[in-house]
């Protein structure tokens, strides 16, 4: 009876621990290295739409799951990083469909320009996020940075239908495809009972 008594008198843990990065950070990159593929050349230009299965079935959904897990442990700035992810890369994928099926009654002259509108919207938000992510380590401010410039590079590639600076961007991408790789291992190490991985120091502190 006094045992029962003492469960029902302890608070009961109605938040969830852990670290929502075990997923948001593989998941991230699993949709990044996919893009950088596909903008390197793997895959020819005419079959970008095979990365849609990733960036929206496990990418943009997984980085949804990862929110809702941050923000269920009070965790804002992480929720908001991976929000935003989220909403990059499921509109990426729609995007992609929605151009591809002519769903959005867009003329193929203007094609292009809608993708550059979709590339200056992002990099402008992702932009506003390296800064505002200076007083975080700085391996989340360099993935950050990295995101920014490829999205800028694409801008001038997609306009002027330049392979080159298709390719360069492409290799930006899988850059910070390999940051979040890292930033995965250091969780996954400390989620193991192992120590955490250097992240650098904050810009600004």
């Amino acid at each position: 009876m006094a045992a029962i008594e003492e469960t029902v008198t302890q608070p009961m843990a109605l938040v969830p621990a852990g670290d929502p990065g075990i997923i948001g950070l593989p998941i991230f990159a699993a949709g990044s290295v996919c893009l950088g593929l596909a903008l390197v050349g793997y895959v020819p230009a005419g079959a970008v739409g095979g990365v849609v299965p990733i960036v929206l079935a496990a990418t943009g959904l997984g980085l949804v799951v990862a929110t809702i897990w941050a923000l269920a442990l009070g965790q804002t700035m992480v929720a908001g990083v991976y929000g935003l992810f989220a909403g990059f890369w499921l509109s990426y994928a729609l995007l992609l469909l929605g151009l591809l099926h002519k769903w959005f009654l867009v003329p193929s002259a203007n094609v292009t320009h809608v993708e550059a509108l979709f590339l200056i919207t992002w990099a402008v938000v992702m932009a506003c996020l390296t800064i505002a992510s200076v007083r975080l380590p700085f391996a989340f401010t360099a993935v950050f940075g990295l995101v920014v410039l490829a999205l800028v590079l694409l801008v001038p590639a997609t306009l002027n239908a330049s392979a080159s600076l298709t390719h360069i961007a492409g290799m930006v991408v899988l850059a910070f495809a390999a940051l979040g790789l890292y930033l995965f291992l250091g969780s996954a190490s400390t989620a193991l009972g192992g120590p955490s991985y250097p992240l650098g120091r904050p810009v600004v502190r």
